[in-house]
């Protein structure tokens, strides 16, 4: 210690000047080092030193500031992105900056494309405030994509930002988002618990998940969405999950998947309950279900009855609820009935229809209905029609599900005024029919129709001799239509694939100067034949055939076959093909024979319609194909919830003199 103090003293009394070499001294060679050191006595004593100030205690603040004593963060969590929260936001027009986005690491794994269609800086447009905002959006995007590694089953993925400037371009900076995904982590075992064997096997077959397969969130929520429907469709109307638990081994990178099941009782149909507005009975709800008690629990026919009853338009709406009575059937199950919650809604509505077509002019129409009129379902409808070329009125009394489901008894009467160039007629009819027909709901296989029609007519047709005289007659006409259609096609509105079959028989009496009995047959076929996603190809043929009469003077002017039209052979006015009189007015006939052929293409909501037609009328009772005419167009189709509106434009082939160059039709509906 003694000798520190003396060679730093030394050092203090003895600095070098300035100017003079250092060297390293070599103590084997200089003898000075050996020499005695000399008394304390005889050294120079030390330079007197100032006392340096005193130095204020810290303040307490200081000392006690709790963040002082907080442990530094560790590097990993280390953020390098530059703190722009301070930064000074500019004014005038220089207060928006222009970026550019990069992303690193997700095209590679699939998930670029969805990260930037939610990505905060690809919707801002490139422009923002300042650098401050466009950190902040940075951050969130951060976090977005490290939601979507987890989601994809890369649950070691991390991702960072970085915003910088742009050198020499002011005002442009790039914010870049950086992702390493690691290792996509797998399923290693699969396991239902808590419930019994069946339920767990109809569970594990409708869970699409499989041993090796990525953990992806997507197909994790999609799956038990699937077991959820799958379980009430085969008996098990109460079974619930509980919540997934997936176990990650980071040193596998794989994944245990345990899902916890409650399937409660299997079960059966029993019957119905019903509360609320209750505006149907029990007796009458028993119309709709398409079970019988005992038979196995399906929610699917369930959803179906509740579809059923929305659709009769009597309701607001209608929930639907399985109920366990307690009861054990004799096979073991447990008996659930269906609770049905009946709320009322709007009875009265309003419709309107409207179309155009050359030779038929415009036509329009407006109902109006209160569904419940005579309860239960006991419909009335006015309704009227107006146009160029007809008018007229009709009430109508229509029990819908009478006795059976979708079965409608309906009674219609009405006035008709027609003013066409085939004949003017003025009819009063009356007509009671049956039928059980397709709806929206359910598409039904086989269809039918059957029912009376008594009507009173005077007419005034086309001239059947060279004379032209045009006489108006009246007539008494009943008949007994009959109608039945097989439907193997795959949409009641607008089908692409399948076919159709109908069949169409009506005895008839006409009563003028005589009695006179006929039979009007009808037999069409249709087919439609999809050619990829957007093209189908559809096809008609029918045949129309008055038998038991001869002279054509025997049948009133408006029950006469006719063709040409929208809904007939296209490119010529309606009922303009044909025989026509010494006027050029069609004659109708006995017998027609119709083909059509379209290829329709369809383009989002819009579709084109190229379409050949023919066909020809005849006046004897047997159809043929002989002397065909044509027609030939295209029609644009915009396809809406309820059909497609249709819009033909036509020629006829071969237009003889008196025949319109171009034929329009618009209506609802494809042409067949």
């Amino acid at each position: 210690m003694v000798l520190a103090v003396l060679l730093a003293s030394a050092a203090i009394a003895d600095p070098p000047t300035p100017g003079d070499q250092q060297r390293a001294v070599d103590p084997t060679t200089d003898p000075s080092f050996n020499a005695a050191l000399p008394p304390l006595d005889t050294l120079a004593a030390p330079p007197v030193v100032p006392p340096a100030p005193p130095v204020e205690p810290a303040t307490t603040a200081a000392v006690t500031d709790p963040v002082l004593s907080q442990p530094l963060p560790p590097l990993a969590g280390f953020d390098p992105t530059p703190d722009t929260s301070n930064a000074k936001v500019p004014t005038g027009k220089d207060t928006r900056i222009r970026y550019t986005m990069q992303v690193e690491g997700l095209k590679k794994i699939g998930l670029e494309a969805p990260f930037r269609s939610l990505s905060e800086l690809e919707s801002g447009k490139k422009k923002a405030a300042n650098a401050a905002q466009v950190s902040a959006r940075a951050a969130d995007d951060v976090a977005l994509a490290e939601r979507l590694l987890r989601s994809e089953g890369y649950y070691d993925g991390i991702a960072s930002s970085m915003v910088t400037a742009v050198p020499g371009q002011p005002g442009q900076i790039v914010a870049t988002i950086s992702a390493t995904p690691g290792l996509r982590y797998a399923f290693h075992q699969i396991a239902i618990i808590g419930a019994d064997p069946e339920p767990i096997r109809i569970a594990r077959a409708a869970l699409p998940l499989g041993i090796g397969d990525p953990i992806r969130s997507v197909a994790v929520e999609g799956g038990e969405a699937q077991v959820s429907l799958a379980l009430p469709q085969q008996g098990y109307p109460f079974a619930k999950l509980g919540q997934r638990d997936i176990l990650l081994d980071g040193d596998t990178h794989s994944g245990d998947y345990t899902l916890p099941l409650t399937s409660g009782p299997k079960s059966t149909f029993g019957g119905l309950q019903t509360k609320g507005d209750k505006l149907f009975t029990v007796e009458h709800l028993n119309v709709f279900p398409r079970f019988a008690r005992g038979d196995l629990y399906d929610s699917r026919i369930t959803d179906d009855l509740r579809q059923a009853l929305v659709g009769t338009g009597i309701f607001s709406t209608v929930a639907i609820e399985p109920v366990d009575t307690g009861i054990k059937a004799p096979d073991g199950t447990e008996v659930v009935d269906l609770l049905v919650t009946q709320e009322k809604g709007p009875w009265h509505s309003w419709a309107g229809s409207a179309g155009y077509g050359t030779g038929q002019g415009i036509k329009a129409e407006v109902s109006w209905t209160d569904r419940n009129l005579f309860p239960p379902e006991g419909a009335l409808t006015a309704a009227v029609i107006g146009g160029t070329q007809e008018q007229g009125a009709n009430l109508t009394f229509a029990r819908a599900n009478a006795g059976l489901r979708d079965k409608t008894f309906q009674i219609t009467g009405g006035l008709d005024r027609t003013n066409y160039d085939a004949y003017e007629a003025n009819t009063l009819s009356l007509g009671i029919n049956w039928s059980r027909q397709s709806t929206p709901i359910w598409q039904k296989v086989w269809t039918w129709t059957y029912g009376a029609q008594i009507l009173g007519t005077n007419e005034q047709g086309a001239a059947t001799d060279l004379s032209g005289d045009r006489p108006r007659r009246n007539y008494l006409i009943a008949a007994l239509p009959t109608e039945v259609q097989y439907d193997r096609s795959n949409d009641l509105l607008n089908p692409t694939r399948g076919y159709r079959l109908l069949a169409r028989v009506s005895p008839e009496a006409s009563i003028r100067s005589g009695f006179k009995g006929y039979v009007r047959l009808t037999g069409q076929a249709t087919a439609y034949l999809p050619l990829g996603k957007s093209f189908v190809l559809a096809g008609r043929a029918m045949v129309n055939s008055i038998a038991g009469v001869s002279d054509i003077d025997d049948i009133a002017p408006s029950r006469r076959i006719y063709a040409g039209g929208g809904g007939s052979v296209r490119g010529y006015g309606y009922q303009q093909l044909g025989p026509k009189d010494v006027q050029n007015n069609p004659i109708g006939g006995l017998t027609s024979t119709e083909f059509a052929l379209e290829a329709r293409y369809r383009f989002g909501n819009f579709g084109i319609v190229p379409f050949l037609d023919a066909g020809r009328v005849g006046e004897k009772s047997m159809p043929g194909i002989g002397n065909l005419r044509y027609g030939t167009g295209i029609g644009g189709r915009y396809y809406t919830n309820f059909g497609p509106l249709r819009f033909d434009i036509a020629t006829p082939i071969k237009r003889q003199p008196g025949e319109s160059k171009i034929a329009l039709y618009i209506s609802i509906g494809q042409a067949f």
